[in-house]
């Protein structure tokens, strides 16, 4: 039903959500908050969130009750604290409050995935020898079954006390999930076992476990299903630990987007330098940024000038020169001169609060998949309910005989018992991940896989993606008659002193090829054009043509020809003089990684599109896209300008994978419909993307695709095998022609069949 939201100002709040164990809870309430009058809602079961838009007709408490009338619970987030005094005992001992309460919220899912493994460890370890005593008579001695009985017990109770409250609270709202597949069916087995025990002859010493086909050759009161009901929990328990622990990442991104910013700054205070929290700062005050550091917030340089790398925000692979009244970003880093900024923007003002912004957005928008067992078992145990209740109704009107007709409703509940189904992702998705880690390939969970098989266009970063991310030294160019490793040797030691990235890259490529680099004197950083010294008695210039034009030292034809050529490739050009003259042109650039095009080449045969994205200029970027095979170049865009490509791309009716490493791209990881982050790359990019390739190997993307998908097909086939036994033995129980214990067998050999089959994906290559 869709709400009618009324006219007037509409308030947004975001709601943790609590008690969901599958996707169908989020679509229920999701439904619920949609019926309110002024309302519009929508629940995110990764995240356990809920997106919520209403009227000033309702309260956030309204809200909060409907959820808990559907049978969850639900609470406002935590308001943010105040800002901190500017006193730096008090700034200390806000931030340790602060930093305190942070650690206690995120611990509280800490301490749920705890419980839930622990939960697992003790009902697998109690479960194992249950079955095993169950399946091989050779290993059952005298009053074997109450020794069963005992380690059985507490699985069904304990272990599966949140299958059998998650059933309840289904019931009780007319629901049915695998809540109540597995709730149902292991508390069947285990009561018919009780009964078998105390009032039937299951109990008496010396009582072996039989096949037999035909309930109406066996004495259903000397059978029991305690394996049945211990090791479903235990799997059922092992499938949800897999998926707690996927799920316990979803809002990471935020965080390590947040943890990139400074965590504290020197401000000027009436002329001191006082260190202080960054969360202390205000509009307007002024903060040094020495070299090296990074620039606390968004500010505008009032004195200095220096190179700063804003690679992790922009893309742009080249360190940008910055002085007085230009404006720097936050979290950017000064590599070389001081500078003094004053700040402009502060807080969820700043670029970076903004950028992870954007990253909740696009994650809260982005449509779960729900998962092919809860889309079935919704009519699925309905049906297996009714049918083992007209099973007993008709044993009970034709033979008259209570025993088998419950025996026979017993065999068609434990026929269907989940077990399989159970099994069926967590244990392709286990080898799957594994054989990934293996190859540095590391899926997040389940709902990934889903977007692999539909992907047909893969977006592709170029710094620290496509590029190494570094630059390097691409070409040298002479004057006529000069020597290149002389040319090198006197530049790279000039280099060698500035801790400019371009001279690094100067100075690593010099040291490689010409050796040990003299010791220059009288070095000078001359801010925005270069270095100048004296090595081995010459007076060297290193840097921008300016720099040799303020000297009157022009350029041969040959050298101009060569700076032209360099940049119009989308390199930087440094130009090198001595003793009055130009003596070559080095070229510095951000080199193809050597394995992109090979890359490239293994996405295009997957059957995707590749398009390279990049907030570095056109220049470089179709340089870049020629030599790795690339025809579609969009450049040149900032980090809110790449989640607007994903969208459009999308718009288009394309189904998008995105490959990055920066910050800048987090939020159109977290936007494409799947996000692969290398994993040499940043954590907030890591975190947003679905699926992450630890080598940093281009390659890799094609391998997770195809992994991916393998994965998904094999979850597939399992999921067909386990309804398929089931449709297929469910009739068979019905008629009486399967004894519950051969039912049992036939579930267990469903699980067999499973693991073996996923255990298959241990070959992929």
């Amino acid at each position: 039903m869709t709400s009618t939201v009324h006219d007037g100002p509409i308030t947004a709040v975001e709601l943790s959500i609590g008690g969901m164990t599958c996707a169908s809870c989020a679509a229920r309430i999701e439904k619920k908050l949609n019926r309110m009058d002024g309302v519009e809602a929508t629940v995110n079961y990764a995240t356990e969130k809920a997106h919520v838009s209403y009227g000033a007709d309702v309260q956030v408490a309204d809200l909060i009750a409907t959820v808990v009338k559907t049978g969850y619970t639900a609470e406002e987030p935590a308001p943010p604290a105040p800002p901190a005094p500017p006193a730096p005992a008090a700034d200390e001992a806000g931030e340790a409050g602060e930093a305190g309460a942070g650690q206690e919220q995120a611990g509280a899912p800490d301490r749920a995935l705890a419980a839930l493994r622990e939960r697992l460890l003790v009902s697998a370890a109690l479960a194992l020898p249950v079955v095993l005593l169950a399946m091989i008579p050779a290993l059952q001695f005298d009053n074997w079954q109450w020794l069963s009985l005992t380690l059985a017990a507490p699985v069904v109770v304990w272990g599966g006390l949140p299958f059998h409250k998650a059933a309840w609270t289904n019931a009780r709202h007319g629901a049915a999930t695998m809540d109540t597949l597995v709730s149902v069916g292991t508390l069947a087995a285990f009561a018919w076992s009780l009964w078998a025990l105390f009032f039937g002859h299951a109990g008496m010493p010396g009582m072996r476990h039989g096949f037999d086909f035909d309930i109406s050759r066996a004495d259903g009161s000397s059978a029991i299903y305690l394996e049945v009901a211990a090791g479903v929990i235990s799997f059922i328990l092992l499938g949800r630990y897999l998926e707690a622990r996927s799920k316990r990442k979803a809002g990471a991104a935020l965080k390590a987007l947040l943890e990139l910013g400074a965590k504290d700054v020197v401000v000027l205070r009436a002329g001191r330098e006082v260190r202080i929290p960054v969360a202390a700062l205000t509009v307007g005050d002024r903060f040094v940024v020495r070299p090296g550091e990074k620039i606390a917030t968004d500010g505008t340089v009032v004195e200095g000038s220096s190179a700063v790398d804003a690679s992790m925000l922009t893309g742009e692979s080249v360190p940008v020169e910055v002085s007085v009244g230009d404006f720097v970003t936050g979290a950017t880093v000064n590599t070389s001169g001081r500078l003094l900024v004053e700040a402009t923007r502060v807080g969820a003002d700043t670029q970076l609060a903004r950028m992870a912004k954007l990253v909740e957005d696009a994650q809260n928008g982005k449509a779960e998949v729900q998962r092919l067992a809860d889309r079935i078992s919704g009519i699925f145990v309905p049906v297996v309910l009714v049918l083992a209740l007209g099973t007993w109704v008709t044993w009970m009107l034709v033979t008259g005989d209570p025993t088998a007709a419950f025996t026979a409703a017993v065999a068609v509940l434990i026929i269907a018992c989940p077990c399989a189904l159970g099994l069926a992702t967590p244990t392709a998705l286990m080898v799957g991940t594994g054989r990934g880690a293996q190859l540095g390939i590391l899926i997040k969970g389940p709902e990934v896989l889903e977007s692999t098989r539909r992907v047909d266009t893969v977006v592709l970063d170029k710094t620290g993606t496509v590029t190494t991310g570094r630059m390097t030294l691409a070409g040298v160019v002479t004057a006529e008659g000069g020597d290149e490793l002389e040319l090198l040797r006197l530049a790279g030691s000039l280099e060698h002193a500035s801790e400019h990235p371009i001279a690094r890259a100067v100075a690593t490529a010099a040291a490689d090829r010409a050796g040990a680099l003299p010791v220059p004197e009288g070095f000078e950083n001359i801010a925005g054009l270069g270095v100048r010294g004296v090595v081995d008695g010459h007076a060297v210039l290193v840097g921008r043509e300016q720099l040799l034009a303020d000297r009157s030292i022009a350029l041969p034809d040959g050298l101009a020809r060569a700076k032209a050529a360099a940049e119009a490739e989308g390199g930087t050009a440094v130009l090198v003089a001595w003793d009055g003259a130009a003596r070559g042109v080095l070229t510095v650039a951000d080199a193809v990684k050597e394995t992109s095009a090979e890359a490239v080449a293994q996405l295009r045969e997957l059957g995707l599109t590749p398009v390279l994205l990049t907030g570095d200029n056109r220049a470089v970027a179709e340089t870049v896209a020629r030599e790795v095979g690339i025809d579609e170049v969009i450049a040149e865009v900032l980090p809110q300008d790449k989640v607007d490509v994903v969208r459009r791309l999308q718009a288009e009716g394309r189904t998008v994978a995105m490959v990055g490493d920066g910050v800048n791209d987090a939020a159109a990881l977290a936007q494409a419909d799947l996000g692969l982050a290398m994993g040499t790359g940043t954590d907030a990019a890591i975190e947003a993307g679905d699926l992450t390739l630890v080598r940093g190997d281009l390659r890799v993307a094609a391998d997770a695709i195809r992994l991916s998908r393998r994965t998904l097909a094999t979850i597939k086939g399992n999921l067909f095998w386990a309804f398929g036994y089931n449709v297929a033995a469910l009739p068979l129980a019905a008629a009486g022609l399967l004894n519950p214990m051969i039912a049992g067998a036939a579930m267990a050999f469903s699980s067999v069949f499973v693991v073996t089959n996923s255990l298959r994906l241990r070959s992929f290559r």
